[in-house]
């Protein structure tokens, strides 16, 4: 069987050799076994020297592909590169700063070669800050309730694939990709196990408060349209509500007599619709700014630089 690493990469330029050299490891540890490996790095744009690296290893081990972004196009589409260069039967999704472990991938080849279309490694939150680990809980259960699959709490990118599950991944094109949603909905037989999370081994991570909102959001709005159905039932809620306070005005007018209206009242009231109104014009913007990035149908990557012939599979 040959399994494919597929490695996206971002200013990796100080732990890609060290990385490289720990999957090396696990590839000598399968060998054996009768598994070989190739390994697909992905430049997604970066402002290093991430790609000469990237050169220097394809030079020194020809299993190493790679592939570099004419700019930053982000991590989805450096991910859906990938896997269309990724030839392998299983292919094996890791970030290449050392904070998956490389000596799990034995682990995720054993549990495929049990029938298992997904092997998916769970990230435990040990040693996580409590707000964290809060927020993350609170925000699964909100999506969970919302969205049309399962996303599990502590599950990423870090997975082993089937050739199935890869062909059927790339068979899905739309432009605004959460994979972690495409993932579980193309389905197939999977398992899960768990796994201590390690640190960073340089630098700093490029997803910040802001990014990591965006993914969230993405991941609210990828997988359904409750949002706009919230958004008729709010309003209808809304005007049920000025329906009735309307009858309670009248009523008070034609029994009390006409008084002079409460300023407070007025202005609490104009504001808080003025904000719901905003709110619902900005999740039907979110939908509208998506059918327009897949209308317009433009590619998700440009490559600058490959060291793999160019065929019509791996044209984007």
């Amino acid at each position: 069987m040959l399994i494919s690493i597929v490695a996206p990469c971002y200013n990796e330029e100080d732990v890609l050799a060290r990385f490289h050299e720990q999957v090396q490891k696990a590839a000598d540890e399968l060998l054996p076994l009768g598994h070989d490996m190739e390994f697909v790095y992905v430049d997604d744009g970066s402002r290093d020297r991430t790609l000469a690296v990237m050169r220097q290893l394809a030079d020194r081990d020809p299993r190493v592909r790679y592939v570099s972004f004419s700019r930053n196009f982000g991590k989805e589409a450096a991910l859906l590169a990938g896997l269309r260069h990724a030839t392998g039967d299983s292919v094996v999704v890791m970030d290449a700063d050392l904070q998956h472990p490389p000596e799990l991938i034995r682990r995720m080849v054993e549990l495929r070669l049990q029938g298992h279309d997904q092997v998916i490694a769970r990230r435990s939150r040990t040693g996580d800050p409590v707000t964290r680990t809060l927020t993350a809980r609170l925000y699964y259960r909100l999506v969970n309730r919302l969205v049309d699959v399962e996303l599990m709490d502590g599950v990423g990118d870090f997975r082993l694939l089937s050739r199935r599950v890869v062909d059927a991944v790339l068979s899905l094109t739309e432009y605004n990709r959460f994979s972690k949603g495409l993932f579980a909905w193309v389905g197939f037989p999977a398992t899960t196990f768990e796994y201590e999370n390690a640190e960073r081994a340089e630098g700093r991570s490029s997803w910040t408060l802001k990014s990591l909102l965006n993914y969230g959001i993405d991941g609210l709005l990828s997988f359904n349209n409750r949002p706009l159905r919230a958004a008729l039932h709010l309003g209808m809620a809304l005007l049920t509500c000025a329906g009735l306070y309307t009858a309670w005005i009248v009523g008070a007018a034609l029994v009390n007599g006409v008084q002079t209206p409460g300023y407070v009242t007025i202005i609490t009231a104009v504001t808080a619709l003025a904000g719901v109104q905003m709110v619902m014009l900005g999740v039907i913007g979110e939908y509208t700014g998506r059918i327009y990035y897949e209308v317009k149908g433009r590619p998700h990557f440009l490559v600058k630089a490959t060291n793999v012939e160019r065929t019509k599979d791996l044209i984007p």
